[in-house]
């Protein structure tokens, strides 16, 4: 990567996603009163604006101290969830750069790929560059995306839904800069995730001459943290030690690992996405491959982008891996 120089559009770009971010916010005329679920705050949450009236697809959105402006989440429940009665296991769902929380239902058709399935899929925010982290450093107030998923949202979730509130009820897949944060979060939240996906989601911080590290330090300065980083200039080498997949490799042991990487990308754009992408995923297969754990691998053709088949493949191997609703 040493010949390419990137502006600041390649930088936005690179992020994690192809796709700028759609406009925040679900629509809609809010429901008319409280439902069974989500009602009231906690775990210093609070609703400051919410949506219930689609069958499936539930709306929030939070004032939290983790982060300076109200991030959204979006529920999609099963088709059968209102009269069941039953818990469900749950999918967090994590989103690209330059993306957010619609961005699986208005781009991916998350509705049409989990119909008649049983299971929760939640989609939260996670900032245009926030790389699912607490940052070394901001200029723009706080934005610890990894508090306010793992110790505000996830038990906020198991309160409020009927889910499976364990090991073998939960699983974390995500695109891109979201991949990275579904395999981060697998590892250093050992007991929390029994399956971790990455469509197209780095997963070495150190490999490709500390490409990613770089990445995500550019893509946070530029449109998340006002000029801070997510990891340090120079590098908090604790705390890239501590969020580096290859460098945790017993904590994957007895997981559902699923991944995803593209082959042919064809352009510059391609390159700095895709082509780091797969050189990481290579060297953290091969660490698994070395453990003994097992793992299933997709490299197809292709840049940096949701592959539809491939996504629902990901869900099914979920659903089958997880306890039954």
């Amino acid at each position: 990567m040493t010949a390419y120089h990137p502006t600041r559009r390649s930088i936005l770009k690179t992020a994690g996603g192809l796709t700028a971010a759609t406009a925040l916010g679900a629509g809609g005329v809010l429901a008319a009163a409280p439902t069974a679920a989500a009602v009231g705050d906690g775990f210093g949450l609070h609703i400051v604006d919410r949506n219930e009236s689609d069958h499936r697809m539930w709306y929030y959105r939070f004032r939290t101290d983790a982060i300076g402006w109200d991030p959204g989440v979006n529920v999609l429940l099963p088709d059968d969830y209102h009269h069941s009665g039953r818990r469900y296991p749950v999918l967090y769902l994590l989103h690209g750069g330059l993306e957010d929380f619609i961005t699986f239902d208005a781009h991916h058709n998350i509705r049409g790929l989990t119909a008649g399935k049983g299971l929760i899929v939640v989609m939260p925010d996670g900032g245009p560059a926030g790389w699912y982290s607490n940052p070394v450093t901001t200029n723009v107030g706080p934005r610890n995306w990894e508090h306010f998923h793992m110790a505000q949202l996830l038990p906020w979730v198991e309160a409020n839904f009927r889910t499976y509130a364990e090991y073998d009820g939960r699983a974390v897949s995500g695109f891109s800069m979201g991949g990275f944060g579904a395999l981060k979060y697998t590892a250093k939240y050992y007991g929390h995730f029994a399956s971790v996906s990455a469509h197209s989601g780095p997963a070495s911080l150190r490999g490709s001459g500390g490409a990613v590290t770089h990445w995500a330090n550019l893509s946070s300065a530029a449109v998340e943290l006002g000029g801070g980083t997510v990891y340090g200039v120079p590098w908090d080498e604790a705390r890239v030690t501590a969020d580096n997949p290859v460098q945790r490799i017993e904590s994957y042991r007895h997981k559902r690992i699923f991944l995803v990487a593209g082959t042919t990308p064809e352009d510059i754009q391609g390159y700095a996405n895709e082509i780091v992408v797969l050189e990481t995923q290579r060297e953290f297969r091969s660490h698994l491959d070395r453990a003994g754990i097992p793992h299933e691998s997709h490299e197809v053709g292709g840049g940096h982008h949701v592959r539809p088949h491939l996504l629902e493949r990901d869900i099914n191997g979920v659903i089958a891996r997880l306890r039954k609703a």
